[in-house]
């Protein structure tokens, strides 16, 4: 087709963020700023588009308890949802209703990122050291490598995360950096020696 041909691509994609309607006010600026700074996040649009997600739990929660108690509805989706939340660590074992849907706040969801779990299991130095391992391919979660800050990780998956076979921090061969300084070390023993050898060399020829 002419479209494929000319690179056209009239796929439609659902939006992964929205930004705020107010986009100047003080106190949601100011928790923007420290949220970035604490979760160690690239931008302010990591923190609208967990917002967006939220709001759609929200809103599915808040429809849900419009309905009767008792309506199929009600029962089946509001299960699923518990039960999804509960998996990935956003909701307590204990918190089994759909009023605690509605009190989620981004902190919690902030909480079970690889990006947090890696920092938070003393695997990196700092929040930001976690994010560079993350990137770098350094961490893997069970068997799987994920390279994704803000992959969710679920409670079950916590105990397995943890460096990849093949890096330098884990059981691979070492990094391009360390390679050098033990090259270097390694040449610098070596002279050392041979010129140690030749000073003894000379000193035995003196005495004779």
């Amino acid at each position: 087709r002419i479209d494929s041909i000319m690179g056209v691509d009239y796929r439609n994609h659902s939006k992964t963020s929205k930004p705020p309607r107010r986009p100047f006010e003080k106190e949601r600026l100011d928790k923007e700023l420290r949220l970035c700074g604490e979760y160690g996040l690239r931008n302010k649009r990591e923190i609208w588009r967990v917002n967006l997600a939220l709001t759609k739990v929200r809103a599915i929660a808040r429809i849900l308890l419009t309905l009767d108690e008792h309506d199929p509805r009600r029962i089946f989706e509001g299960q699923a949802i518990i039960r999804r939340l509960t998996r990935l660590g956003i909701l307590g074992e204990n918190e089994t209703k759909l009023d605690y849907v509605l009190g989620l706040t981004v902190e919690k969801f902030l909480d079970r990122r690889l990006q947090t779990r890696v920092f938070q299991s003393s695997l990196a130095k700092s929040i930001h050291h976690a994010r560079t391992l993350i990137r770098q391919r350094h961490i893997h979660v069970g068997k799987n490598l994920v390279d994704v800050p803000s992959f969710l990780v679920r409670v079950d998956s916590d105990k397995l995360i943890e460096f990849d076979t093949n890096s330098p921090y884990g059981s691979g061969r070492a990094g391009r950096v360390k390679r050098k300084n033990l090259k270097n070390k390694a040449s610098k023993a070596a002279a050392a020696k041979e010129e140690s050898a030749d000073t003894e060399k000379k000193d035995a020829e003196a005495d004779v």
